[in-house]
């Protein structure tokens, strides 16, 4: 699909990332070459070491980073978010107890898919990958195929306790296999998903299987953000019956995920503040995907396209920006002051969602950030590039 090149959607991609660098970005522990995002706003002194931490928004954060980067690198501008990104696998990886593993196999999905476009976008700027890059791929991909076992006829575990496969870790995993070259790894936990997952009555993804009893137990939550790596490994697949399953989750997400926004149109569901947080925005960066993808029904892709847009819209049309008074003492009326603060609903004003002097979640910023960097693909008709990625070892 394509777009006026007037279209207002790449400006909006650029605002939203100046705006979340700008309330979340800092140094971790000002360590010189690091960088880390704050999870609420305004941000706690001494937080980094203090309450939870937070490893997979901060891979999201990052694949975020390398979306503005390709953005950039595509209207031939200085490719700022590169070297950002590079300084935030590093503070990850410190802030982590200086190692990129958790007990967590989405989470380290969640990393090592974005590791893997951040090295990508190194190369296409700079003609080499990063080192942290490779690092993180060869400590983490060997976890996922470690977490990929028989129980329960396939599948990847959600965490080291081993009582629960779900679509969140396996899904993201099967991505990331596609991606390094492992199409055989993919197409196993692909069927495994339809097998073990797919609901037929809704064309959706039921997000996991519980193996801790005497009986398997399926959670037949319905999440915006399961969709969307399972559409991604669909289409990194691209046989014909790959393609045509895509088509047909874009158009389960159209009937089951959506609402309606206060302009009437069609808005794709959310799921609140903390980790539900970035749910939605996921899935639109696999949206467009399909949206942009020539191999795909062209009515699946203007689907596609639709929800990403009018999702944006309807989240840029609900921004308020920071006041003077709410920038942190002393600084009122500094550098915060005019960044824009996006609702968690594109359905709700931020000013209701967050109404000045009320705490505001990182997870929610990422998610419309995610959202606008979608649109911006979808305007633009191509995908975004780093589709690639460092070869994975343990093989």
């Amino acid at each position: 699909m394509s777009a006026p090149t007037n279209s207002p959607a790449p400006v909006r991609a650029a605002v939203a990332a100046g705006s979340v660098i700008t309330l979340f970005g800092h140094r971790l522990l000002h360590l010189p070459g690091t960088h880390l995002a704050a999870i609420r706003w305004p941000r706690p002194r001494a937080s980094d070491l203090r309450g939870p931490w937070h490893y997979w928004w901060q891979a999201h954060y990052l694949d975020c980073l390398v979306d503005a980067g390709w953005r950039e690198h595509g209207a031939g501008l200085p490719v700022v978010s590169l070297r950002l990104g590079q300084q935030l696998l590093r503070g990850i990886r410190v802030r982590n107890l200086f190692r990129y593993p958790n007990h967590y196999y989405d989470d380290m999905g969640w990393l090592v898919l974005a590791a893997g476009r951040l090295d990508a976008l190194s190369r296409a700027v700079t003609g080499a990958g990063g080192r942290g890059c490779r690092n993180a791929v060869a400590a983490l991909g060997p976890r996922l195929i470690g977490a990929s076992t028989d129980d329960a006829g396939g599948g990847l575990f959600w965490n080291t306790q081993r009582t629960f496969k779900n679509t969140p870790a396996t899904a993201p995993a099967a991505l990331f296999f596609a991606r390094a070259g492992e199409p055989a790894r993919t197409r196993a936990l692909t069927d495994w998903l339809r097998e073990n997952l797919l609901d037929a009555d809704s064309g959706l993804y039921l997000d996991g299987l519980r193996l801790g009893g005497a009986t398997i137990e399926t959670v037949r939550d319905r999440y915006t953000y399961n969709q969307g790596p399972v559409l991604g490994a669909l289409l990194a697949l691209g046989e014909p019956a790959d393609l045509d399953a895509a088509a047909r989750l874009v158009r389960a997400v159209d009937t089951g995920l959506t609402r309606a926004s206060p302009a009437g149109a069609r808005v794709l569901v959310t799921h609140g503040d903390g980790d539900g947080g970035l749910f939605t925005g996921i899935l639109t960066r696999y949206l467009a995907a399909a949206a942009t993808d020539a191999r795909l029904d062209p009515a699946a892709r203007a689907t596609a396209g639709r929800l990403v847009t009018d999702t944006a819209e309807a989240l840029w049309a609900g921004r308020r920006r920071v006041e003077p008074a709410e920038s942190p003492a002393p600084r009122s009326g500094g550098p915060d002051a005019g960044a824009l603060i996006f609702s968690a609903d594109p359905g709700v004003e931020a000013v209701t969602s967050y109404p000045p002097g009320a705490p505001v979640e990182l997870s929610t910023q990422l998610q419309a950030w995610m959202a606008f960097e979608a649109a911006a693909v979808c305007a633009g008709g191509t995908p975004a590039d780093g589709r690639g990625s460092v070869g994975v070892s343990g093989t």
